[in-house]
């Protein structure tokens, strides 16, 4: 699933393809957007950049418009040279931008709409860019009262909430709890400021470091690369609990540990070892 390092990522590829280039053609198999290009038509007009937001991602058109896209489970966004053989079949195409150089396709993108640049943070909701840890505007200690004011709720559950904190998914949930010792399943309340304060903290360090890279301004897509939040050199190792139910973990040896979390049934993986439950906690870890 689409995390917010990869739609950085994505953003910042589809940036260095479109932006500065006057698009040629848009085509769509959505009939709003075809519809939002019938009426103000994009071929002509230049994209001015491309922001990630979470797990949003935003391509701005200089007459105004905003491309709004989630990738929700299954979407993606390739770039593509003309001529050049698409990785995917063509009914899995939903959205087609290119320039004279490049075509960039959305493919199964399940969430795409059209708006004008200034009703896009009032209909979509998209969080702001001072809790997402992604952003150079990113505001910590916003994030922490927003962290404690959730007390009767279960920390895995909170770091998922993308209105409390942006760009934080399911692996970095469980693998900001390992390094930090948290037990995901204890209750806001019983964590004091302090200690939500190095949850986040680890949680914008674990999230930045998977989208650095050394490629200057060439274009470089996700392309399937793995998460890593340990030091490890093997592929194998590059994560600490994540995926690993019932291996043993990589500090104390004690059998890694997997549950459903939350109304939205998601695998929380933990060691009970490393992550005991807080002292004076009432809940079974």
């Amino acid at each position: 699933m689409p995390e917010g390092d990869t739609i950085f990522r994505t953003a910042r590829a589809l940036g260095r393809a479109l932006i500065g280039k006057p698009v040629t053609v848009f085509r769509s198999t959505y009939a709003l957007l075809t519809r939002f290009n019938d009426d103000t038509p994009l071929a002509g007009q230049m994209v001015e950049r491309v922001d990630p937001r979470g797990k949003w991602l935003l391509i701005h058109f200089s007459g105004g418009g905003t491309l709004a896209t989630h990738m929700l489970m299954s979407g993606s966004w390739h770039i593509y040279r003309h001529g050049e053989r698409w990785q995917q079949p063509r009914f899995n195409m939903r959205i087609v931008i290119e320039n004279s150089d490049y075509v960039t396709v959305g493919f199964t993108v399940p969430v795409a709409k059209m708006l004008w640049a200034r009703d896009v943070e009032r209909v979509l909701r998209i969080p702001s860019a001072v809790i997402d840890v992604l952003s150079e505007e990113f505001d910590a200690a916003e994030v922490v009262q927003r962290v404690l004011a959730h007390a009767g709720e279960e920390l895995g559950d909170v770091l998922l909430h993308q209105e409390v904190i942006a760009s934080v998914g399911n692996v970095f949930k469980s693998e900001i709890c390992f390094v930090t010792g948290t037990n995901p399943f204890c209750k806001v309340a019983a964590l004091d400021a302090e200690r939500v304060a190095a949850l986040i903290a680890a949680a914008r360090r674990l999230v930045k470091s998977n989208v650095l890279e050394d490629s200057g301004d060439a274009i470089v897509t996700y392309g399937g690369r793995k998460r890593r939040t340990t030091h490890e050199s093997d592929p194998s190792a590059s994560l600490w609990v994540y995926g690993r139910g019932g291996e043993p973990c990589r500090r104390c040896g004690e059998r890694i540990r997997r549950r459903i979390q939350g109304p939205d049934a998601r695998v929380t993986f933990w060691c009970q070892q490393c992550q005991p439950m807080p002292d004076g906690s009432d809940v079974d870890g």
